[in-house]
């Protein structure tokens, strides 16, 4: 009796230490003035596609693409930018949790997850710089409280920046698999530097489509633009007034024991402050972050692009000797190329063969300008234009990005896709119109129409389509499996049909007669998954794995 009542004290004691130990870690808003969000006048709809907010602007273009104008200080801008897109912000909040829950279904297991970003990320705003905390501070005062269950919104609205860094963390790089590459002189038409990259960052299809293109003209720094979410001031890929562009390509990372300075951050501070590489070398390596990354740099003045490699202890340079560069997802530098886990990074995964296989288009490409930069970022192919299943990560093109996006440095020309990832159209911006002091916007169209890249073919003749209800088959063959039920008898042949070289299908097949007591036709099946070009050798010896145990299977 006497343990028993020591186990229930201990129980609450640990409990009420927890508690308060969570409760003190609540991140506190920076301090701000805070009279001017009563000062800001209300917001102006113009038309069906236009709310304009005193000198701050927000218009809705086509393919689910949003145009977003701030200017001001940094709690002014983000108080701009929550107003104006907190519909689109409470949009992304609703897909984003609606993503985490399908990735962790257990709400035990959500809970505990909390906890662990709440205690991993208890100094967080230690590594953000004072200005980002005011504006993520103004964009929360916006913040729907549908969502307090999570966090205080200032609190969690700064989470919200940490989580490609904690999914990276967790996910041990088999989260992304972005590649990006630069060409310039006798690979281009006019010579000049173009910079294209897809962001396979996937937080599901509905999270994907309503992405803003922001435009920032910040009372500190440079003005910029970048392609962003709802409440996201951290920057993925962007270029500045200068010619200065920044994209992250995420590298396989050790595990810190605590949080940094978020990456997007780091890309940010570059962007809003850097005209040259030099610059931007310099700001990168100041930061502590908790995550590898590679930052693939190009600028007008310096008139090249190269990769800064930052490692948890290393930041280090990489320049091309050609006037080409590649990047996927694993060093190139001097510095950070042998290390124990860039090696295994190679070896294990993708990214070689990702590398190799922009090269052999690049290579393959006379002449490039925006209209071949975006063909390369739409490969869906392998090596010598095997096909290797559509969606695979060796491919350029998995059919997963965010955005793609190809940059002109010289001429501040910038292109963005429409949803669905990279096979809609292509709008193109000018940032010397709209950065310019005449520029208006209820006049005028930021769109430069004659240099829009039209919609692919695989996209217009309803392939694309194919391949979504292929991938939504594969889900419900899943569940099917979880639940032990029968599907029709033709259901896996047709689904097959659609993407026969892609491993995933065969696999989850072979589980599924598995599932039904009947071993050799699971066998038949693995055996065509191994048939099959896997992108990581984790993926192979799953197949493996499932063989041999047919060998234990009654």
């Amino acid at each position: 009796m006497k343990i028993f009542k020591y186990i229930v004290v201990s129980i609450i004691i640990l409990v009420l230490l927890v508690y308060f130990l969570f409760k003190s870690m609540v991140l506190s808003p920076p301090v701000v003035d805070n009279k001017i969000k009563t000062e800001l006048p209300p917001v102006v709809k113009y038309d069906s596609s236009l709310l304009v907010c005193k000198d701050s602007w927000l218009h809705t273009a086509k393919g689910g693409i949003y145009e977003l104008y701030v200017t001001g200080d940094p709690y002014e801008m983000g108080l701009k930018n929550g107003l104006l897109t907190k519909e689109l912000a409470f949009k992304q909040e609703i897909h984003f949790v609606d993503f985490i829950r399908s990735v962790v279904p257990s709400e035990t297991t959500l809970n505990y997850l909390r906890y662990f970003i709440t205690l991993f990320n208890k100094d967080l705003d230690e590594y953000i710089l004072l200005d980002y905390r005011k504006e993520i501070y103004g964009i929360s005062e916006f913040a729907a409280d549908e969502f307090d269950f999570i966090g205080e919104k200032y609190h969690r609205i700064l989470n919200y920046h940490a989580a490609h860094d904690i999914g990276h963390t967790l996910q041990n790089m088999n989260l992304v698999n972005c590649t990006a590459f630069g060409v310039q002189n006798e690979y281009t038409t006019d010579s000049s530097l173009y910079i294209g990259r897809n962001l396979d960052f996937s937080a599901g299809d509905a999270f994907a489509k309503n992405k803003i293109v922001v435009f920032c003209k910040p009372s500190k720094g440079y003005a910029f633009a970048y392609v962003s979410w709802g409440a996201m001031i951290g920057v993925l890929s962007g270029m500045n007034e200068y010619g200065l562009t920044i994209t992250l390509n995420s590298a396989k990372s050790g595990i810190p024991l605590s949080a940094k300075a978020p990456v997007s951050l780091v890309a940010r501070d570059v962007l809003q402050n850097a005209k040259t590489i030099n610059e931007a070398f310099y700001i990168i390596k100041g930061y502590e972050t908790f995550v590898s990354e590679s930052f693939l740099v190009g600028t007008d003045i310096d008139n090249k692009v190269v990769v800064i490699e930052k490692s948890l202890e290393t930041t280090a340079l990489y320049e091309s000797n050609e006037s080409k560069l590649v990047l996927t997802n694993h060093f190139q530098s001097e510095e950070l190329k042998d290390t124990e886990l860039n090696k295994q990074a190679i070896d294990e995964g993708c990214s070689k063969y990702r590398m190799e296989l922009t090269h052999e288009l690049i290579d393959n490409n006379d002449s490039i300008n925006h209209l071949k930069m975006v063909d390369i970022l739409r490969n869906k192919n392998g090596k010598g234009g095997d096909d290797i299943g559509i969606g695979n990560e060796m491919a350029i093109n998995q059919l997963i990005c965010h955005h793609s996006v190809v940059f002109n440095p010289s001429k501040r020309l910038m292109w963005v896709s429409a949803f669905p990832y990279q096979e809609n159209f292509f709008l193109a911006y000018d940032l010397n119109v709209v950065f310019s002091d005449t520029f208006d916007v209820r006049k005028n169209s930021i769109i430069i129409d004659s240099l829009e890249i039209p919609a692919s073919d695989f996209y217009k003749t309803g392939k694309l389509d194919k391949i979504r209800d292929y991938r939504s088959q594969l889900d419900t063959l899943r569940k099917y499996i979880n639940l032990n039920i029968s599907l029709p008898n033709d259901f896996i042949e047709s689904m097959l049909q659609i993407n026969p070289n892609d491993f995933t299908g065969y696999y989850l097949a072979g589980l599924y007669y598995k599932s039904r007591n009947k071993k050799t036709k699971a066998l038949s099946f693995f055996k065509k998954a191994l048939d099959c070009e896997f992108p990581r050798k984790v993926d192979k010896q799953v197949v493996l794995d499932a063989i041999n145990n047919l060998g234990e299977f009654k």
